[in-house]
């Protein structure tokens, strides 16, 4: 069987917003723009800008991705954890019941959110028509090498499959650090 290649990207700090936390942080009447489309369909980095806050310091100019979600949700690395002093359990984008606590600030207000921090758990996104070419399934665990000057395998990959979906794995800026920025990687049994 050929062996699935996989473009890797980096995913840095980011926030996914409820409506109801937009208006709050960004005023009444206020959308997000679009500053940059990004490789999921229907994503986006917008133009709009947070702060966020933890226990010991603040990060300013973190990136929202869009469109609004159902849940407010911060996306950060475990270095950018340990810096502002929040809690930040690794998990699947979406899994936030019991992860950490931080203060978001806009221009126009601020919102706690008592759990929603989250280092994102390493995936790859699937068509439904590449896994089943490579044998893969959704919420299967595997590997996958990357070369470079920093070669290195990324254990406990998450592979996720939908039709919404663009192939390619996200790693955050800490693994994307230990691999030198590395472009593509080969997916391991």
């Amino acid at each position: 069987m050929d062996e699935l290649k996989v473009i890797v990207e980096t995913s840095a700090r980011h926030v996914h917003l409820t409506e109801s936390d937009m208006k709050t942080l960004f005023g009444e009447g206020v959308e997000l723009t679009e500053k940059k489309k990004l490789s999921q369909p229907g994503q986006f980095l917008a133009n709009e800008r947070v702060s966020i806050v933890g226990p010991k310091k603040r990060m300013d100019n973190v990136g929202i991705i869009g469109p609004l979600r159902a849940a407010t949700q911060v996306e950060i690395s475990l270095t950018d954890a340990r810096s502002i002093g929040a809690t930040a359990p690794i998990r699947e984008s979406g899994d936030v019941a019991g992860s950490g606590a931080i203060r978001i600030e806009g221009p126009a207000g601020a919102v706690e959110i008592a759990e929603g921090v989250i280092a994102a758990k390493r995936h790859i996104h699937l068509v439904p028509e590449t896994a089943e070419k490579y044998g893969l399934q959704d919420k299967q665990i595997v590997k996958v090498r990357v070369e470079g000057e920093r070669a290195l395998v990324f254990d406990e990959v998450v592979v996720r499959v939908s039709p919404k979906f663009a192939d390619a794995m996200h790693i955050d800026v800490d693994e994307a650090n230990a691999c030198c920025g590395a472009v593509c990687g080969t997916v391991l049994r």
